[in-house]
Parts: structure tokens; sequence; C-alpha cells
């Protein structure tokens, strides 16, 4: 600092330390996205661990039970428990962050557990423990991006780096993940304990934010049910059941094919590379196209490479499918967020994120029991890929059309199935409560024997002038 006439002023070289002490200034967000990426590594070892232990190494019929269990008790975190409490911890201040730290505990406590147990029926317990405890983080995460950002136009880049940081998250640990499993998944699982430990320090961090503080209105209610915000949701969900029911068809696929730990790794690197690059590309692509066409063109595009996959369905083959299931689920998911943002704009965005996203991770479990719970034992991966490729197809018919509708201001699928359902019902309803029918017709009172008008009423008599 040098005095000039008196007066303090700031020297060159003051100024510059001025900056370079904003350079190592952390935002929040820059908080959250260093937990974001140890989560996505710890994920990851915790598969690739798993993938060489008693849950695959098992005889597969003997498996599917248990593995079916355990995934319908994962249900009920999502679908009975987060609706009851999840308005209560968006009020708290610091109630998702503190969701974000405890879920770093449990995995780390539960990896080191799994160390031991590796060859016990305990492990199904515990790795599925690690599975709802990975599922809760991603709803606090949701529920903490927009508070963590300085602007609301900030929110889809924000989520784009997560997105990118996942992908990079698991590329960078599989690596390491499957040079360690040659020295037994012990291994493995250490390096999940030590990554999920250094979440905690982390996480602490992050700042203590009260995600809503109001109940939820009618404003915002009414714009969270929108026509347009509800198919995009259900085209997400279905694509997020996509993702679960890939992952469970192929570990069972390649445990009949008494494939290698190092396949099964393969097909999650692929998952993140598709991933990396839906979260690249997305910026770019919305620039040209709006989001609700792109993400029918993902739903499309995953049914298109499960029927070209299909006929093949070998281990390469399944492998580009992998990269695409992530590569669509990375762009879908991106542009679901900016629907949201875009035709809700009053909405409590924190809330009706961690909303979404606890259905969508109800509907990853949901479609990754469908491949367990086949009917003549394992699912053969050929007949997995054309239920995929139906169900993908489908979905974009129905979402495309409902765009279509919507544009030119008619009813779209969803809305004229949901009328006939609905008129029917009513009308079974009314009909249940009518006198009983005499002939097929309802019965005439005492003193009337037909059902022609009486004689001075009669039906052509022309209404009187006004």
């Amino acid at each position: 600092m040098a005095v000039v006439n008196g007066e303090p002023r700031p020297t060159r070289r003051s100024m510059n330390s001025g900056r370079g002490a904003e350079a190592f200034v952390v935002s929040p967000f820059t908080r959250l996205a260093r937990v974001h990426i140890l989560g996505a590594g710890g994920d990851a070892l915790i598969a690739i661990a798993l993938a060489g232990s008693l849950f695959f190494n098992l005889d597969p019929a003997a498996a599917r039970p248990k593995v079916a269990l355990y995934l319908l008790l994962t249900i009920a975190p999502f679908a009975i428990v987060g609706p009851l409490i999840g308005p209560l911890i968006d009020r708290a201040r610091g109630g998702r962050r503190g969701m974000v730290i405890v879920s770093g505990i449990g995995r780390a406590i539960l990896a080191a557990l799994m160390m031991r147990h590796l060859d016990s029926l305990l492990l199904f317990p515990e790795a599925f423990g690690a599975l709802v405890l990975g599922k809760t983080y991603h709803v606090a995460k949701s529920a903490l991006v927009p508070g963590l950002v300085k602007e609301k136009d900030d929110l889809i880049e924000a989520n784009s780096k997560l997105s990118l940081l996942s992908g990079v998250g698991g590329f960078l640990a599989a690596g390491p993940g499957l040079l360690l499993s040659l020295l037994g998944s012990q291994w493995v699982l250490g390096a999940a304990t030590i990554v999920f430990l250094f979440m905690v320090p982390v996480g602490m961090r992050i700042p203590r934010l009260q995600v809503a503080a109001e109940p939820l209105d009618i404003n915002e209610r009414s714009e969270l049910r929108s026509t347009g915000i509800v198919m995009a949701a259900s085209a997400m969900a279905v694509l997020r059941g996509m993702t679960g029911f890939t992952l469970f068809l192929i570990a069972f696929w390649l445990r009949t094919e008494d494939a290698s730990t190092a396949w099964f790794g393969a097909m999650i690197v692929a998952s993140s590379v598709g991933q990396l690059s839906g979260a690249i590309t997305a910026p770019h692509l919305r620039k040209v196209v709006r989001e609700e066409y792109l993400l029918g063109i993902v739903l499309g595009l995953s049914s298109l490479v499960a029927l070209l996959v299909a006929f093949p369905a070998d281990r390469v083959s399944v492998f580009f499918f992998a990269m695409a299931i992530g590569l669509s689920a990375g762009l879908g998911k991106l542009s679901f967020d900016a629907i949201v943002q875009r035709d809700a704009p009053d909405a409590n965005q924190g809330r009706s994120f961690a909303r979404f996203e606890t259905r969508f991770q109800l509907t990853w479990v949901l479609g990754g029991i469908v491949p367990v719970v086949a009917p003549n034992g394992i699912l053969p991966v050929r007949a997995g890929l054309i239920v995929l490729c139906v169900a993908s197809g489908v979905a974009c018919f129905l979402y495309l059309g409902g765009l279509w509708a919507l544009r030119r201001g008619r009813r779209t699928p969803f809305q004229v199935v949901a009328s006939r359902l609905w008129t029917v019902a009513r009308y079974e309803r009314v009909k249940a409560r009518l006198p009983a029918r005499v002939g097929g017709a309802l019965p005439l009172p005492a003193a009337q024997t037909s059902i022609d008008p009486p004689a001075d009423d009669p039906p052509d008599r022309e209404p009187p002038a006004v």
C-alpha cells in the first residue's frame, strides 16, 4: 500500500495479490462438485468389486430370488419414506446437506463390512444398503444444486457439469478398480471405503441451505402438473427404468456367459463414457433442437440401437449398447431439467428436482426388477434388448405424438387414453347405482305403460316465439 498526497493507494502488487486470493476462493457449487465426483468413483468401485464376489459368483438361479427381494426392499425408501420425510428435510436448514454426509458415512461403513462378508449372504443386504444410500445422495444433490448456483440461468449448466463429472468419476475409478480386482475384491472395496470417507469432510463444507421454507402452494402444484412437464417426466422415467433394466440384464447375462470381471468393468466404463458424451454434447444440441424434441430423439435412438444390437447380441455389441444408454440417459436428464426450469418458473426448483429425482430412482429400481424376475429364469440378452426396443419405441411414439397434439391444440394420446378410461369407470359406477333393469330397460312407473310422450306435449311442437 503506497501513500500519495496523504491518501493510501493500492499498489499493483497488492492488486495482483488480491486477484490471486480470489482465484483460491472455492464456490459452494465447486464443493458439491467435488463430493459428486467422489461419489461417482466410489459407486463404480463397489460395482466392480461385486462383479468378482459372491454377489455374481452364485448360481444365477440361486441369486435371482435374493436380488429380487432386496430390489423390492429398495423401493420402500423412495415410495414410502421419501414422500413423508422429504418435505421435513427440505424445511430444515442443512437437511439435504446432512443427507449427503450420511450417505458418505453409510457407504464407507457398508463397503468396509462387505470386505469381511464377500463369501457370506450378508453381502446382499449390505450391497443394497449401499445402493439405497447412493440413490438417496442423488435426491439430495438434486435439491441442493438450485441453491448453490448464482443465477437461475446457470442451473442447466451446473447440472451439465455434474453429469460430466459423474462420467469422469466413474471412468477414472474403473481403471484402478480393474487393476485392484486382480488382487481381489477386498482391495477394490478398501479403495471404495477410502473414497467415501473423503466425501464426509468435503460434504461438510457445503453450505447449510434451507431448500423450501414454505409448503407447496397451488400455483407451484399446477405448474408442475402441466401437460408438458408430465409428459417429459414420463419419458424420462422410461429412460431411467431402461438404465436399471440394462444394468441387471448385462450383469446376469455375463454371469451365464462365465465372463471375467473385466467385461463387467468394461460395461461400466462404456456407460460412463456415454454419460460423459451426453454432458458434453447437450449444451450444443440444445442450441439447435428444442429440449422436448431432444428428449424424444434419445428415446428413438435407444430403440434403434437396441434393435441393431439384438441380433448379434454379443459382448462387443452390448458394450456399445451400454454406451448408447448412458448417452441417452445423460441427454434426457439435462433436457428434462431445462423443461422444468422453463415451464415452471414459479416453482421451488430445489424441491421440484428432488421430487422428480425420487420418482426417477424408483423407476430405476422397478426397471432393474424386470430382468431379475423373468418367468423362465434368467432373461436372455436378446429378449431383453427386444423388450427395451419396444418400450423405448412406444414411449418415443407417444411422447412425440403428444407434442404434435399440444402444438395443434388437440388432446395428447395420454389424455385420450385417460379420458376413455375415466369414462368407462364413471359409466360402471353410475350403472352400479341404477335400479335393477327389466328386459334391458329401466322399469317404468305403474301409471305409464309406454315410453311415448304425453299427448299434451308432442315432440315436434314449435318453441314459443320470443
